[in-house]
Formats: structure tokens, C-alpha cells, sequence
């Protein structure tokens, strides 16, 4: 059996690391993984190198070393869904009878005029790269942050604290920490104040253009550098192929995470529309590795001659870097709600630096796993679930 894995993001090594680890064995087994690149890219982490802070240089083909799967460099141009084959951008067309999909998402920079020539985005590390030389090379200014989410938070506050002598705007429709409970999204709103940031919500951007953004409304917000982490988006290779995908692109998925209408093709992370009792999981790294570990788990029941089992997942915490000092941890209810409980201050840093360090540890603990179970990090600690047999 050739299985394909595309995309080398932490749903996709995730995956290939732990099916490579359970088939190990296995001589009629072949793994292999596909990305455009040899660096492992920490997107929860692309903050810090945008404002100058290197991060560990982690290479996929070392992560991969010692597991039997291979790694192929390139640009997926093409799934033929028919033919089972993945062409990548030197011609070359790797068959597969069974495809792990994860080729991810990216800030939606298409989202409004403008914003893919004049704003930078966090969807890669050379990404990250361009706006941490941009911000290196303004002595003041202003930088504007478009998106009050997540990414948008911790941008805004890492940029403030790194930048002192930059005026930091944070635009966003909604305030900072809405999704959180009152208290502690008001921390986080505190914790902004007290770095600098100004927080414009109830904005709406419409427009990019050299030197500043436009609104809703008519107002130009002038600009030195503009950060978009509005929205996502994700490859329309799925599509293209004929896979069923929702209005976001993403493929729809059975409860064992394989294509409804190619069930040789599963679907993990940022690239699966995954449905759950509360409805379709969004991305983040918290649910996008398990979906990796369930499709190897899955793919092993099969070549035991087994059915695929269905997929749990419930949240359990939503951890906001403001900065290298501060933090908050929002703790979840399944379905991603906020519950009464959550950390501020030092103790959040602490957890939110364990939960979000380098993926290694996690990968690496699989790769030595006995054929019997699985690992992957929950609530800041590695958890081992016993495979179904």
C-alpha cells in the first residue's frame, strides 16, 4: 500500500510519524510525505519571528529519520482523484492508494483590495521573515493590525512590547478576548492597554493601499507596516479534484475523517471540515494533531482488515501569549466555550510556553511508541490513548 501524506504541517507529521511507527514492520507498507519545504514550520509560533525572536530550526526530513517514511520536497499543482496520483511542480505524479489530505490554511489575504500587494501575513516562516525585517527597519510609525483575533492578539502585543517606539493599532469588528469569559477577556484588553496597543473594534477594513487602511465608512488609518490575520483560507486543490468540500474549501469528512465521496482520501486539520455533536471544528493545532494521530490510527485498522472507528474531539483551553511576560489561559468546555476558569500572569506563561513549545518531544515520543498506543499533548501534558484493536 502506498500511503501519500500531503503537507507537512503538525496534522500531517503527526500523521506520518505515527502510521510510520505502527507499520514499521511491514514491507507492503509505504510512506510517504509531501511539502514544499524542508523546514518545519511552528505557525503558533510565527509571532515571535516576525518580531525578531529565532525560533529552533527544525527539518522535516531529520523529524522524519529513522521512521521509514520519505520525504519528497515540492508544490502540490494537482490531485487526480481518478487515477490516484499528486503531481508536483517538477511534473512528477506520486501514485497513492490511500491519501492523508493536510495541506492546511493561510491568512485569507485575498479578503479585502489591496491587502495581498500592501500587507504582510503569518501563513509561513518566510512570511514571518518579511515583516520581522520590515519592523527591524522602522526606527517609529505605525503598525497596523487587522483581525482581533488569536493571531491578531498575540501579534499586536509581541510587536508592542519588542517595538516600544512604534504606535501599535489593533482593528478588529470585535473586541479582543470576545470569545473568552468576562473576566478573562478583560485581562486581556488590560494587558493590550498597558503594552500600548490601541484597540479599535467594531472596525471593519475594506480597503489597503500604501501607507494606510481604509474603512467602513470612509476613515483611513495610516499605516508604516499592516499585519492581515483576518480570516483563513484554505488550497482549492481539493476542490479541483472533485472531493466534496463545504463553502470554505474544505473537504467534508465522514466520522472516521475520510472523504465522503472518496473514502481512500482522508482529511486532517485545517484542511477537514469535521463535524462533532457541536457542530464543525475549527483549526488549531489543539484538535489538528489528533485528527493526524486518528488517520494513522485508522489507515492500521484497515490493513488489519478492520473498519475505521469514529473521531472524538472536545476542546480544553485557548492559551493567548500578550507578550513575552504575560498570558492567559481561557480553560473550554468540549464544544469550545468558555468555562469560569482560566490563568493570568506568570502561571499562564508557564502553560501556554509547555503547551505550544516545539513539537518535537510529542513527534519524537511517537516514533519510539510501542505498535499498541498513541501520543499526543493534552492540557500541557503528553497523554497516551490505547489503539482499538
Amino acid at each position: 500500500m502506498n500511503v501519500v501524506i500531503l503537507g507537512a504541517g503538525y496534522a500531517g507529521m503527526a500523521a506520518a510519524i505515527q502510521l510510520a511507527a505502527r507499520t514499521r514492520r511491514r514491507r507492503d507498507v509505504r510512506v510517504t510525505v509531501v511539502d514544499a519545504q524542508e523546514r518545519f514550520t511552528e505557525r503558533m509560533r510565527l509571532h515571535l519571528t516576525a518580531t525578531n525572536q529565532p525560533l529552533t530550526e527544525l527539518s522535516i526530513p531529520d523529524m522524519l529519520a529513522g521512521t521509514g517514511a520519505r520525504f519528497v520536497r515540492g508544490w502540490v499543482t494537482a490531485v487526480d482523484a481518478t487515477a490516484r496520483t499528486v503531481r508536483i511542480d517538477d511534473d512528477r505524479e506520486l501514485p497513492y492508494d490511500t491519501l492523508i489530505y493536510g495541506l492546511g490554511s493561510a491568512a485569507d489575504i485575498s479578503a479585502v483590495p489591496g491587502a495581498e500587494d500592501h500587507a504582510y501575513a503569518l501563513s509561513s516562516a518566510p512570511d514571518a521573515e518579511l515583516l520581522a525585517e520590515r519592523l527591524a527597519g522602522l526606527g517609529g510609525g505605525t503598525v497596523v493590525v487587522c483581525g482581533s483575533g488569536l493571531t491578531g492578539i498575540e501579534s499586536a502585543a509581541e510587536i508592542a512590547e519588542r517595538y516600544p517606539a512604534l504606535r501599535v493599532v489593533l482593528l478588529g469588528r470585535d473586541e479582543p478576548g470576545a470569545s473568552m469569559n468576562a473576566k478573562a477577556g478583560a485581562y486581556v484588553r488590560s494587558a493590550l492597554g498597558r503594552l500600548g496597543v490601541q484597540v479599535r473594534s467594531g472596525a471593519e477594513v475594506v480597503k489597503v493601499r500604501p501607507g494606510a487602511v481604509e474603512l467602513a465608512g470612509g476613515e483611513s488609518v495610516p499605516a508604516d507596516a499592516v499585519l492581515w490575520t483576518s480570516g483563513t483560507r484554505v488550497s482549492p486543490l481539493a476542490a479541483a479534484a472533485g472531493l466534496e468540500v463545504d463553502e470554505r474549501g474544505r473537504i467534508v469528512t465522514d466520522a472516521a475523517l475520510r472523504s465522503v465521496s472518496h473514502p481512500e482520501v482522508y482529511a486532517i486539520g485545517d484542511a477537514a471540515a469535521i463535524r462533532q455533536n457541536y457542530g464543525v471544528m475549527h483549526g488549531t493545532c489543539q484538535g489538528g494533531m489528533p485528527t493526524g494521530v486518528h488517520a494513522a490510527l485508522s489507515i492500521g485498522r484497515v490493513l488489519r482488515g478492520r473498519q475505521p472507528r469514529p473521531f472524538r474531539f472536545g476542546y480544553y483551553h485557548t492559551p493567548v501569549s500578550l507578550g513575552r511576560n504575560d498570558a492567559v489561559v481561557q480553560f473550554t468546555r468540549p464544544d469550545d466555550s468558555p468555562r469560569g476558569i482560566y490563568l493570568a500572569g506568570r502561571a499562564a506563561v508557564r502553560y501556554k510556553e509547555t503547551v505550544t513549545a516545539s513539537p518535537w518531544p510529542t513527534y519524537g515520543r511517537m516514533k519510539k511508541m510501542p505498535a499498541s498506543g498513541a501520543f499526543w499533548p493534552r492540557g500541557g501534558r503528553f497523554t497516551r490513548v490505547r489503539a482499538a484493536r
